[in-house]
């Protein structure tokens, strides 16, 4: 059990670690919250979503949906879209005018919500890794491995809001936010097109 537990572990943050628009979005509002207590509804959404979905990978979803040929091209084509719209979200935020980027706590939870569910990234990487990954073990030891990955998430939402809001109260001027703003957009924006090239050359 000890092995399939330090596997979830490595696992889940070698998944969780790259930076993606989920990432970008628990760390801005972070940020742009005054009170830490103020981001707990996207943290909590955040990991509740990654709980769910490592959960129904774990389970044997993760088989059936492989195992139709037009699952992944449709979660590309709408992540494409979804990244596009959250690129421009990100870029016409600004840190200076805190209304702008500053979410109420229904706001970041539907926002949560679809950067959590409708992340392609997310999706495949939590069925295609985590849930293939989980066959190899049995009963309660797979179970275990589960619960890793999962303690890991919560972790690392926690603690990337945490960052988020140390970064804010550095920053007085905002000109840093704005700035990983900028850049964020434009991450998001260049994996939208190499996901566009990679659909592409699929079809």
């Amino acid at each position: 059990m000890t092995e399939a537990i330090v596997h979830g572990i490595i696992l889940a943050f070698g998944l969780i670690l790259p930076l993606g628009v989920q990432n970008i979005f628990v760390f801005n509002q972070g940020a742009q919250h005054a009170r830490f207590r103020s981001v707990l509804p996207v943290v909590l959404t955040a990991a509740v979503c990654d709980t769910l979905l490592i959960t129904a990978a774990v389970g044997g979803v993760s088989l059936v949906i492989l195992s139709l040929h037009w699952v992944t091209p449709f979660i590309y084509g709408a992540g494409i879209l979804f990244l596009c719209f959250m690129g421009w979200r990100i870029w016409r935020s600004a840190p200076a005018q805190e209304e702008a980027g500053r979410l109420s706590p229904k706001g970041q939870m539907l926002y949560a919500l679809s950067v959590s569910l409708l992340n392609p990234h997310a999706l495949l990487d939590t069925v295609g890794v985590i849930g293939t990954s989980s066959l190899q073990y049995d009963g309660t030891v797979r179970w275990a491995f589960a619960a890793a990955t999962v303690a890991v998430s919560w972790i690392w939402f926690l603690s990337l809001a945490a960052a988020g809001r140390l970064l804010g109260r550095l920053d007085a001027t905002g000109k840093v936010i704005k700035g990983l703003n900028t850049a964020s957009a434009l991450l998001i924006w260049a994996i939208a097109v190499y996901m566009g090239i990679q659909l592409w050359r699929s079809f």
